[in-house]
């Protein structure tokens, strides 16, 4: 699913001064470098780059597995939110339909504020606009 995610928001990004990329190190500090499954960043493709800063990464997407559902639901968004990333959301399996759990900083006080838990269609405003109906993500 990260890969189909992916492909979709890259057609919804508004030029090409952004990037969409799956599997790639956030470089928080010299001991946390997570990699999450999809990232929005508002910095142009580059080939070569290996990863990015947190001031360039405008959304972290985590998709729940068993394996990582405590540190998706509970680590994750912490460690996200410490880093100033301003949107996070979370792609959960829920009866083999996926749900998105979206998430915004709330700068003042950096713990994130949920903005929508999205059944059906994904619709939000920021950080790009987008009108994703989930189901598509499904195979």
């Amino acid at each position: 699913m990260p890969k189909w995610l992916a492909d979709t928001l890259e057609q919804l990004v508004p030029d090409s001064t952004w990037t969409v990329e799956t599997q790639m190190t956030v470089r928080i500090d010299r001991k946390s470098a997570p990699e999450p499954d999809v990232i929005i960043a508002s910095v142009p493709y580059d080939p070569d780059r290996t990863q990015f800063t947190p001031s360039e990464v405008a959304l972290a997407v985590e998709v729940v597995a068993d394996e990582s559902q405590q540190r998706d639901r509970e680590y994750e968004p912490f460690k996200y939110a410490r880093a100033r990333i301003p949107h996070y959301w979370r792609v959960e399996d829920e009866k083999g339909q996926p749900v998105v759990h979206t998430y915004e900083l709330d700068e003042t006080t950096l713990p994130y504020v949920a903005t929508g838990i999205h059944r059906g269609t994904l619709n939000v405003a920021a950080p790009v606009m987008t009108t994703l109906d989930l189901a598509t993500l499904v195979r």
